[in-house]
């Protein structure tokens, strides 16, 4: 899949917040940056942290929740 149709399905899980999925695209990168292992297939040798981040939100592997 285009990174651009992953982007928009990862948008429409955060109701098109876009300041909010980049927060959670941005923690989940740094925990992939320092070790964590990804969730999907994908080598972080061969894709940047934020499009295995990415893909991951998209497909609802991860959940971020905002406190009030």
């Amino acid at each position: 899949m285009r990174l651009e149709k992953v982007a928009a399905k990862a948008l429409e899980r955060y109701n098109f917040d876009r300041y909010l999925m980049a927060k959670a695209v941005g923690l989940r990168a740094k925990e992939i940056t320092e070790g964590a292992k990804p969730l999907v297939d994908m080598d972080p040798k061969e894709h940047k942290a934020t499009d295995i981040a990415l893909v991951e939100i998209a497909e609802g592997k991860i959940e971020i929740y905002v406190e009030k």
